[in-house]
């Protein structure tokens, strides 16, 4: 593999752990503005993001990238796809939050990896190993159980899973780099975004943003907890295979499950236990696959 290519891919791993780890602690976000409607939640997330990827594509010189973006119909047809299913997943996601299905939650995020390495083997044509093969059994068995443990709230696990899934597929297949790609999706979100906190303002108890400085500070902070990882993930996906960019993700969904235990207060099950080892056990024979792999590589003649 040449240099440039592995630099490349390396740069994508360290991204997807960015967004993984920052994506693993929202629970503790979620639960300081959990009295906001999930609806008026999403809706602001969207207000407060526009202008976050405005600053950095100020920065980063990119708003001719935008402005191509938006002139090119099919990639925005594209983008509106992976616009619709990044805000349904996030919808379900705060509503599961907010009502206590933190697990059914965490469960999704668990699933999803599996899915994205179907994804990859069907769609991209991506081949696995044999080790990684038995790796994605090790994690299957383990969210399986995880899975007839929380089997009465599977639907919002399944609809988390492949929400994001379809995100991750659609944003490696957009020939569009992450920054300008998520400015022109955070545009397409933006009526109805406007709609709905009008919706909001004009309910008897107004706008969750009216409710004193301390809740205005919180719900601005939507903004980079959305923008930051989503541009991290995007740019992580057009750089790894959509296999390895899946086995990293269970980051997030351990660590929701870390504080779950730890911040939250909830009991740790047995399934719960058994999931983890599994799924730990997956990831370190999916990182001893890698490693041998390179060891090969380093070892062959030039």
């Amino acid at each position: 593999m040449p240099p440039s290519l592995t630099s490349h891919r390396h740069a994508g791993l360290f991204m997807a752990l960015g967004a993984y780890a920052i994506w693993g602690v929202m629970p503790l976000y979620l639960r300081l503005i959990h009295w906001v409607p999930p609806y008026e939640f999403i809706a602001w997330r969207v207000v407060f993001t526009l202008p976050v990827c405005l600053v950095f594509a100020s920065l980063l010189k990119q708003f001719g990238a935008v402005r191509a973006a938006l002139g090119n119909a099919k990639l925005v047809r594209l983008l509106a796809l992976s616009a619709a299913l990044v805000a349904v997943n996030w919808t379900i996601y705060v509503a599961a939050v907010q009502s206590g299905h933190v697990l059914a939650a965490s469960l999704g995020y668990y699933i999803n990896p599996l899915a994205n390495v179907f994804a990859g083997t069907l769609f991209l044509g991506e081949r696995l190993s044999p080790r990684q093969w038995i790796a994605v059994g090790l994690a299957g068995l383990g969210v399986s159980l995880l899975a007839w443990d929380a089997r009465e709230m599977l639907w919002i696990s399944l609809s988390l899973a492949i929400s994001f899934c379809g995100y991750g597929l659609v944003r490696k297949l957009a020939p569009v780099e992450s920054l300008p790609g998520l400015t022109v999706e955070t545009l397409l979100l933006l009526p109805p975004a406007l709609l709905a906190i009008w919706h909001y303002s004009a309910l008897p108890a107004g706008s969750a943003l009216a409710q004193g400085p301390g809740a205005a500070a919180l719900m601005s902070v939507s903004g980079l907890m959305t923008g930051i990882p989503l541009l991290l993930f995007a740019a992580a996906a057009r750089r790894m295979d959509y296999s390895a960019l899946g086995m990293t993700q269970f980051i997030a969904p351990t660590i929701v499950f870390v504080l779950g235990v730890t911040v939250f207060g909830e009991v740790l099950r047995p399934s719960q236990l058994a999931c983890f080892g599994l799924i730990w056990c997956a990831i370190a024979v999916f990182v001893w696959d890698i490693l041998a792999r390179r060891g090969l590589r380093a070892e062959a003649p030039a």
